[in-house]
């Protein structure tokens, strides 16, 4: 038999095993995670006091960005793009979590949206996203429109401000 037909029996048996292991819901369901790094995974890191303080923070706000550091000394690139792109837009008024100075609200942010990275923006109790996303909302005028409509800047603002980047 030549190596070729032994891989790819290979590959048939395991794409085999795998299916039938992902196929099978009721075995999956029963597997119990045994090491500790399979438990780090599986353990919340969003208590209930955590939810509770976050979405105070979330409601009873504009805007908050979860980020690292503050908006006047952010500690990241992502987190000071994010700040200078809100104050393009006419918003100088907004709340700033700083996740470097508490673990559980870095980790915590992270399950409450389940979203995965740092900086984390809010408008108006919703989320909106990452510097990526906020980025392209900028670029596109859809932050601007975004804002005006919740009240955060004046229309006039936002028309100003579309106009000063043409």
């Amino acid at each position: 038999m030549s190596i070729r037909t032994l891989f790819a029996k290979s590959l048939t048996s395991s794409v085999s095993a795998r299916s039938a292991f992902l196929g099978a819901s009721s075995a999956r369901s029963s597997l119990r995670l045994s090491s500790p790094f399979a438990a780090r995974f599986s353990q919340r890191d969003l208590s209930d006091s955590l939810r509770t303080q976050i979405d105070e923070a979330v409601k009873s706000n504009d805007i908050v960005v979860f980020m690292k550091g503050n908006k006047e000394a952010p500690q990241c690139g992502f987190s000071r793009a994010v700040v200078q792109i809100l104050q393009l837009q006419g918003v100088q008024d907004f709340k700033t979590v700083n996740v470097l100075a508490d673990e559980e609200v870095r980790n915590g942010i992270k399950e409450y949206t389940s979203w995965p990275t740092i900086p984390q923006v809010f408008v108006k109790g919703e989320f909106v996203g990452g510097c990526d996303i906020l980025l392209n909302l900028h670029q596109s005028g859809e932050l601007e429109t975004l804002l005006a409509k919740h009240g955060i800047v004046s229309p006039t603002v936002a028309a100003a401000v579309g106009k000063a980047e043409s």
